[in-house]
């Protein structure tokens, strides 16, 4: 029989066995090194050395994750210093991406740069100048009867809060309706606080919104570029490197801005027809939020249709809200089951629990502009981990440079360069085994 040390018990009873044997026949058990080693069972490696590899092992890799934890908790503090100074670099980039096809198609047709670059800027200003004149008429008609409704709807509920079954007296509403009012005046410092805090944040809304349209203008102009300056900058084989990496995260960024648009468009477009035949009040602004919400995947969508709803129960009563709400539902499930699957690039597939653990994450740390950007950086994040995988498959031999597609010439490069580079490693460590045996 076998006796294995991670299974002492067996061997315990057997060694108490044969004390009992000599106890029994007055022998004098025999101290030999062959008895010693009979009762180990320990046969092979010995494992103290076994534990002490792994006990290195795990200190070796706790030693690297901890310094990558500090390093990155490190890159998130100096990130949060220049997020101000970032922010407007980060709209920009956006922002190109939506206008650089079309500045693309000018240039290819002899334009100069600086001119296509302003022709696409112009364009949308004209857009979003027309969308804005196109809501302004329709808020400024339809806010005073919304304003009346609301109250209509606030005086409801307190009838109701009086006549129905919990038949709260006035003077406790008045009481409660006075203990607001005071909080709200003894809170007049922080109030005042907050409101002078808003207008300073609307400040630098405006003075990001002028560098991050600057700098949209130089990208569409200077951008094409960038990538050769970083190939001269950093060298063959980081800049090969490089470009590939950047321009599949580029692809991906605008293949997920066009994505989001067309099927925030759509969204918008079916809630809109059915606010118009519900005859809900401020259709036209709610259809533009459900657009710019969808840019926030899963929370966006919600707080639009939230919104859609409440204006439908303040407007037009019970029934026909749940009817928006239906839909909303209806719209929601299309695009979550047929229009991401059908439209969505493969390349940009994500959970969606780390979509929603990014969202919470960039709007925790950096609040609504944190959570619009959450879902492509994420999206950049898993680009740069693809490529990084594929690098370490090349090297490992698991695949070849013929079996990857390479968005660049230098992708290609730097594809061959990984597998030739694979096997000189095969090579080193065949040789190393060879050495110690």
């Amino acid at each position: 029989m076998k006796y294995r040390p991670s299974d002492p018990d067996r061997v315990l009873d057997r060694d108490q066995k044969v004390i009992a044997d000599y106890e029994q026949s007055g022998a004098t058990p025999p101290r030999t090194a062959a008895v010693a080693e009979d009762r180990n069972p320990n046969q092979g490696l010995d494992r103290a050395g076994v534990i002490s590899h792994g006990l290195k092992w795990t200190a070796s890799w706790s030693l690297r994750l901890i310094v990558i934890g500090v390093a990155t908790w490190m890159f998130l503090k100096v990130f949060e210093m220049f997020w101000s100074a970032l922010l407007p670099v980060a709209v920009a980039l956006l922002v190109t991406t939506v206008l650089w096809p079309m500045v693309r198609f000018l240039r290819s047709h002899r334009w100069p740069p600086a001119l296509a670059a302003a022709t696409g800027l112009i364009v949308a200003f004209l857009v979003f100048g027309g969308v804005i004149a196109a809501m302004a008429p329709t808020v400024s008609s339809q806010w005073g009867d919304l304003v009346n409704k609301s109250v209509a709807g606030v005086n409801q509920i307190r009838d109701q809060l009086q006549d129905g079954p919990l038949h709260i007296q006035p003077h406790q509403i008045d009481q409660a309706t006075t203990t607001i009012t005071d909080k709200l005046k003894s809170s007049g410092d922080k109030i005042a606080e907050q409101v002078l805090s808003g207008v300073t944040l609307a400040g630098r809304v405006l003075i990001d919104g002028v560098v991050a349209l600057i700098l949209t203008f130089f990208f569409l102009k200077d951008g094409p570029r960038f990538l050769p300056w970083l190939r001269v900058s950093v060298g063959r084989g980081a800049g090969a490197h490089l470009t590939e990496a950047l321009t599949r995260v580029w692809n991906t960024l605008s293949g997920f801005i066009r994505t989001q648009a067309i099927v925030s468009a759509v969204d918008s477009i079916c809630i809109g027809i059915g606010l118009v035949v519900l005859g809900v009040p401020l259709a036209v602004p709610l259809v533009v939020l459900t657009f710019f919400g969808g840019f926030i995947p899963i929370v966006g969508a919600f707080t639009a249709g939230t919104v859609a709803v409440l204006v439908a129960l303040v407007t037009v009563g019970l029934t026909k809200a749940i009817i928006v709400l239906v839909i909303i539902v209806l719209v929601q499930q299309v695009e979550g089951h047929v229009l991401q699957p059908l439209l969505q690039s493969r390349s940009m597939r994500l959970h969606p629990a780390i979509v929603l653990l990014a969202i919470a994450f960039g709007g925790t740390e950096f609040g609504i502009v944190g959570a619009f950007f959450a879902v492509p950086v994420a999206a950049t994040v898993a680009v740069l981990w693809r490529y990084l995988s594929e690098q370490i498959d090349l090297r490992t031999g698991d695949a070849s440079a013929k079996d990857l597609q390479a968005v660049t010439a230098e992708g290609r490069y730097a594809a061959e360069a990984g597998e030739e580079h694979g096997h000189k490693m095969a090579r080193l460590l065949r040789r190393s085994r060879n050495d110690d045996d």
